[in-house]
Formats: structure tokens, C-alpha cells, sequence
């Protein structure tokens, strides 16, 4: 008895050991990241141009002929369609050579930086997207500080070569200077932005000559010539790619993998999405150079290893993506173990068991029903009313990943609905709003509940909550703009401080139930505290 016993222990051993192996195997074939840029760099554009180099779509969304302008896949909610920005982060999966692929896209617009600081938390590298004709700018930079907090690896793909632009070399100059990287070329134009003919792969020397699709909204045609052809075909325009090319091997701006996965060097594309020029190039280089999920930090004890027990985090919720089934998404980025549909999972936070019945992969408003998934892959768990943005989940071994914090408001306004028969209607409207965390609510005394305070990063984050209200929930709302420009977390004791004080209100936060004091400007506030010691102020 005792023989057979220990050959049990010894099989359930082995079993643990392969499913532990079979996990790790699967993490490495996963490459997640997100794609991120200034607006208007093509950050949208690029994720269906990626989308269609896998195949996984048949026509790339942004088509630019005049009255067939479509929204791109990633773009499903109609505010974004109709305008042609990125307001909300969406995900895409998608399978290409042995890979893969998690891409998520991300919100460009500085007003939306919370949604995709939180995003950039789900990732293990990032695509930073510059425009060949503006090079690094304001929001490129901001977003970039996130990734080097995090020790995101980057590549960064020069895009819209097709349109004039800086000159090639001086927009690496460029990155280097301002942002601290040392670009390293994997493929360099022949041809002045603007009159773009192709690509030189520098590893392997080959020239990939490049002409969009009719419309751009199919594969580009892709030619591999020698160097001799191409010297004959383009003249000048090649013995200057070559004297450029030259130029980088003498500066040893040369790929290191090591450098790159550290986050100080960046592997440099060029291309353009919107023409689906140098897209390919990119996916390879994804594919072969990104690394897959490793083991991740938490809040107490040792990094949680990818082959460990099944963990891990919300980092976004999302309702109503389909408005034909008005439901809650809770994506859910795993960071260990193997998961499957139906599995019973802690709740970190509560200690309370949640049920995975309802658990999808996402394509952008697409979904289907997902069975298994791995440490990379990002998962939708539908009517997850009771988890929340940042909530950690695990199975055997109780694990705590780092709480996603929240980025202090300057824009503020009382949303109020005269419809007193939609009150209700408003009154979930907002609750929804706040755990998505499209805007911040705030509870006031001197207003009541039925004029909650919308606090905001930037003002278009009202837009998007004011549209949202009325498309969803059928509840037309006004908002009051307040005059205050700075939020600082405070106390009990503060609140009774700040009764004394003019023009300057303390509110609670409703998710968290954290005093907020707002003042009108940030002298203000330096000019209250300084009379009194005794008073907290967190910005």
C-alpha cells in the first residue's frame, strides 16, 4: 500500500512538473505589448496594419479615399469612429508564424494618459510610433517616461515615410538627445521621407523594395532586389543610403539585444502604416526580438514565475462594448499558471471566490468564447460586476500585485440631469463611469447625490462621459465647470482645517473613499499650508 501511495505522489509530481513545463512553453510563444505615440502618429492605423500583415482581418480599417473612410477595428465605440481618434484602449489577439500575438492600442490623447498608464502595465514591451515629419513630441515623451518607470522594453518605428519628413539620420539624433536611447537602425530607407522606395535590412544587408496597394488598404507588394539592380534603379538616392549605412556601423549603432531588453537602446523602423509599408518588417522583429512575459513583482514576498500557479490583474473595465448585450468586461492580463474557462479564483482584495464561466477573447469589439489561456495572453471576463481596475486574482498559492494608481485630476465639474424620471438611469451611468475609470466621481456635501462632481485628467474625458451617458444609458446631462486646478489627498483633521478657508471645497472620492481638497491653483495651496503645519496635503 505504502509502494502504491508513493507512486501516486510521485505521478501527481510529474504532472505538476509537465503542466509547469507545457506553461512555460506556451508564455514563450507570447508577445505582448502596445502600441504608443503622440496623436495623429498612426498609432490606430498601425494596429490594423499589423492586424492585416498576420491576416487575421481582410482590408485595413482607415481607408483615406474620399467617403470610405472606416473606422478601424480597434476603434469600436462611435464617438471614436466618428471622430477618428483613440479614446479608449482595446485589445487585440491574433496568432502569426509561431507567435502569439497580444497587441493592445492604446488612447493617444494626452486627456486619456490614465487609461494607458494603466495599460502599459499589462505589457512586456511597447512600439513607440514617431511621425517622420514631427519627430518626438509632447504626449510621445510622457508616454515614454512611463515605459523607462517601468523598464519597457521599446521599438520604435519612424512612420509616415511616405509623407515629407525630417531626415532619417537626425530624427535618431533626435531620440537619442531627448529621451536617452540609443537608436540602433534594423532596417534603413532608401529614399528622403516623402519618396520612400523601400527598405535595407542592416543584419542581412538585403533590399526590400516597397509599393502601396491601390487604396493602401490591402498588402503592400514587396520585392527583394541586389544591390546592383538597385543601384542602377535608384542612383543617388541608394549611394546615400549606402554612405548612411556607413555612417551608423562607424558609430556602432548596431542591434544589442541586451541593451534593448534593458531598456537603453531601441531597435529603429521605418515605414508607413497607412500604406502597410515596413509593417511586415516590424511583426517579424516582434516576433523575434520582444521579449515573452517573465516573472513579475509583487506587492510582498518574491516575483511571481510565469510556470507558478494561475495568477492575475484587471487592469481595465469596460461596459457596453456591444450594445446589443450591455455587459461589464473585466480584461484581465494573466501573469502565471494556465487558465481555464469556469475555474474558481480568489479575489485577492476580499478573499471571496469569483467564477470564470463568461470568459472571452477580445478583438477590439469582437469576441468569442476563450477555453484556456497563458501568461501574456489578456482575457475578458463578462459581467464581472464585483472586480474592479487593478484587482489581483489567483488560485492555490494567494499572490497581491501592485495596486494601479490614479493620476491626480485638474478639471472639475457637477454633472446634473433635469430629467427626474432618468434618475436612476444617471445614477448607474455614473457608477459605471467610475469603475472604468473614465472619469473620477466625487462625492460632495453641499450638492447631495443627485449632482455628483466629475473630476478629470483633461476635458475631453467629460466628452467622452457626457456622450456615453446619453448613447448608453438615455440620460442627457449638463456639467457646471468648477474653479479648481489642483487636487491634494488630505484627512479628517485637514477637512475641519479647510472650513476656515475660502474658495476651497474638500469632497470624498467615491471608489475610495479618499478626502480630496481642491484649490484654485497651486499658489493657493502652497499659501494654505504654509499657515498651517499641521495640515496634509498629498498631490
Amino acid at each position: 500500500m505504502l509502494q502504491v501511495i508513493q507512486g501516486g505522489e510521485r505521478s501527481v509530481s510529474q504532472n505538476v512538473l509537465a503542466s509547469s513545463a507545457a506553461v512555460a512553453v506556451q508564455a514563450g510563444r507570447r508577445r505582448t505589448f502596445a502600441v504608443i505615440s503622440h496623436p495623429d502618429a498612426g498609432k490606430s492605423t498601425m494596429t490594423e496594419a499589423l492586424a492585416l500583415h498576420a491576416r487575421v482581418i481582410g482590408q485595413a480599417g482607415a481607408v483615406h479615399g474620399k467617403g470610405d473612410r472606416r473606422g478601424t477595428v480597434s476603434d469600436w465605440m462611435a464617438m471614436e469612429q466618428q471622430r477618428g481618434i483613440s479614446v479608449t484602449s482595446a485589445a487585440l489577439q491574433f496568432s502569426y508564424r509561431d507567435a502569439v500575438i497580444n497587441l493592445l492600442d492604446t488612447p493617444g490623447h494626452a486627456d486619456f494618459s490614465e487609461d494607458t498608464y494603466r495599460v502599459l502595465t499589462a505589457v512586456d514591451s511597447a512600439v513607440m510610433l514617431l511621425d517622420a515629419a514631427k519627430g518626438l513630441e509632447p504626449q510621445t515623451l510622457k508616454l515614454f517616461e512611463v515605459c523607462r518607470q517601468r523598464s519597457i522594453p521599446v521599438l520604435t518605428f519612424i512612420n509616415k515615410w511616405d509623407r515629407p519628413g525630417h531626415d532619417a539620420l537626425a530624427l535618431l539624433d533626435e531620440i537619442e538627445q531627448r529621451i536617452g536611447l540609443k537608436p540602433t537602425p534594423l532596417t534603413w530607407p532608401v529614399g528622403i521621407a516623402g519618396n520612400f522606395h523601400g527598405v535595407i535590412d542592416r543584419r542581412t544587408g538585403v533590399f526590400t523594395r516597397m509599393q502601396r496597394s491601390p487604396g493602401g488598404a490591402d498588402l503592400a507588394y514587396e520585392e527583394e532586389i541586389d544591390a546592383e539592380e538597385a543601384a542602377e534603379m535608384y542612383g543617388a538616392e541608394w549611394d546615400t543610403a549606402i554612405e548612411e549605412l556607413d555612417l551608423l556601423a562607424m558609430t556602432g549603432a548596431d542591434h544589442d539585444q541586451d541593451t534593448f531588453l534593458a531598456a537603453t537602446s531601441t531597435p529603429v523602423l521605418f515605414g508607413a502604416a497607412v500604406a502597410n509599408l515596413g509593417v511586415r518588417q516590424l511583426l517579424d522583429l516582434l516576433v523575434e526580438l520582444a521579449p515573452p512575459p517573465s516573472a513579475r513583482p509583487t506587492v510582498a514576498g518574491p516575483d511571481q514565475p510565469v510556470d507558478g500557479a494561475f495568477s492575475g490583474f484587471v487592469f481595465k473595465v469596460q461596459a457596453n462594448m456591444n450594445r446589443a448585450h450591455r455587459d461589464q468586461v473585466a480584461f484581465m492580463r494573466i501573469c502565471s499558471g494556465r487558465f481555464e474557462r469556469g475555474m474558481v479564483v480568489t479575489h485577492a482584495g476580499t478573499g471571496r471566490p469569483f467564477t470564470t464561466k463568461y470568459a472571452q477573447q477580445i478583438f477590439g469589439q469582437g469576441r468569442d468564447t476563450i477555453d484556456e489561456a497563458f501568461p501574456g495572453d489578456v482575457v475578458g471576463l463578462v459581467n464581472a460586476t464585483a472586480l474592479g481596475i487593478g484587482d489581483t486574482l489567483y488560485t492555490t498559492v494567494p499572490v497581491q500585485y501592485p495596486a494601479l494608481p490614479s493620476f491626480p485630476p485638474e478639471h472639475f465639474a457637477v454633472v446634473r440631469t433635469s430629467d427626474t424620471s432618468a434618475f436612476k438611469r444617471f445614477r448607474r451611468g455614473i457608477e459605471q463611469l467610475d469603475a472604468e475609470g473614465v472619469v473620477q466621481v466625487l462625492r460632495s456635501d453641499q450638492r447631495g447625490e443627485q449632482a455628483p462632481v466629475l473630476a478629470a485628467v483633461g476635458p475631453m474625458q467629460f466628452e467622452v462621459a457626457t456622450y456615453r451617458l446619453d448613447a448608453e444609458f438615455g440620460v442627457r446631462v449638463q456639467l457646471d465647470h468648477l474653479p479648481y486646478e489642483v487636487a491634494a489627498r488630505t484627512d479628517a483633521d485637514g477637512r475641519e482645517i479647510l472650513r476656515t478657508e475660502s474658495n476651497i471645497e474638500v469632497m470624498t472620492r467615491v471608489r475610495d473613499d479618499a478626502l480630496l481638497a481642491l484649490f484654485p491653483n497651486r499658489w493657493r495651496m502652497k499659501s494654505v499650508a504654509g499657515r498651517h503645519a499641521d495640515l496634509r496635503l498629498d498631490v
